[in-house]
């Protein structure tokens, strides 16, 4: 599998994809732990929409790394720098029939390397209480919980009932260069 950056990403690019995820099981506050704070919800799939106009003209203060295997598209992640200096990932996504093999943990370190070469202090994304096993990775690589908006999506009736989370990766300052 190859990872490259790409210049945008088209509906046509995806269409084979199940970006789809499971839940099972939500967080509950104070959200500290992905593991033991999860109660049980009724189980359901969900997906998000994808907005092509979110993938176009990509330029050098953004960046869309894609995975791809025998030139099918399995994953991606788009980041931007936020208005509050960190790297924001803005889009994640692994196909559910390579889920497991690492590829996400190959993404998040291509994004983690983006945000060096920006000079940037840290990563920062959004998830929600009810992506459980997003929550576990991102504890595994590392971030920890900035914090939690529970009127975040309070305007949508379909997603009253999720909270976002805030997650950060806090990236350690590079040694100054050898003169």
């Amino acid at each position: 599998m190859i990872i490259e950056t790409a210049e945008r990403l088209s509906e046509a690019d995806i269409a084979h994809c199940d970006f789809s995820f499971d839940i099972r099981s939500a967080l509950v506050a104070p959200y500290r732990d992905p593991v033991g704070d999860a109660r049980p919800v009724e189980p359901y799939r969900k997906a998000y929409a994808f907005d092509a106009d979110d993938f176009a003209g990509i330029g050098p203060d953004r960046l869309l790394a894609v995975a791809r295997e025998g030139g099918r598209l399995c994953g991606y992640i788009l980041l931007s720098e936020s208005w509050n200096g960190y790297a924001s990932v803005d889009d994640f996504a692994v196909d559910r029939a390579v889920r497991g093999s690492g590829l996400g943990t190959r993404l998040m370190d291509r994004a983690v390397l983006w945000a060096r070469e920006q000079g940037l202090p840290g990563i920062r994304l959004e998830t929600q209480s009810n992506n459980v096993a997003a929550c576990r990775f991102y504890r595994r690589y590392g971030f920890g919980l900035g914090g939690y908006d529970e009127h975040q999506y309070a305007n949508f009736p379909a997603l009253r009932a999720e909270v976002a989370l805030f997650w950060y990766l806090m990236l350690p300052k590079a040694p100054p260069k050898a003169p």
